[in-house]
């Protein structure tokens, strides 16, 4: 079975594709947990989960002069606050989703611009930085994976 490729994704925030991504990083979580040394007991150390925490999300991309994200960032900078949900989808070849995450109520915490130098001809990448209140993975997302895979192992694909 071949692994999928990370190049291939798109986001999407409250219906908008606003893809055009050259990198998203952050997708994890953690649970931590909290030890309990039961007396008696000197052969392991009971770990309970405490609370799961998430990284933010950091989408980067091309300066172009579609302006949604850097006026959501403003916005949000002037106090007004607008928490937004949204899907990171990893796409085929096809450009078909085959698996995707969703993260809700999410507010953006930074944004940075790009480095100007004379002396670079790189593309100006912006970044938008975004705290959410988890992830998720939809059922039908497994499901459209485990058919992709079923298929591809078939040599349907």
């Amino acid at each position: 079975m071949t692994p999928y490729q990370s190049f291939n994704f798109a986001v999407e925030i409250e219906g908008l594709l606003v893809g055009g991504f050259s990198e998203v990083s952050g997708l994890e979580g953690t649970i931590e947990v909290e030890e309990y040394r039961e007396g008696g007991v000197n052969g392991f150390v009971h770990k309970l989960p405490v609370r799961t925490s998430h990284a933010n999300l950091v989408l980067s991309r091309g300066l172009t002069s579609v302006s949604t994200l850097w006026n959501w960032y403003y916005n949000t900078s002037l106090g007004s606050i607008q928490r937004r949900n949204g899907t990171l989808m990893l796409l085929d070849a096809r450009q078909l989703p085959v698996m995707w995450w969703n993260f809700r109520n999410a507010l953006p915490v930074r944004w940075a611009g790009p480095t100007f130098s004379a002396t670079s001809d790189e593309v100006a990448v912006e970044a938008l930085e975004l705290a959410h209140e988890g992830l998720t993975r939809p059922l039908l997302g497994q499901a459209v994976a485990i058919t992709g895979d079923v298929a591809r192992l078939a040599g349907r694909q």
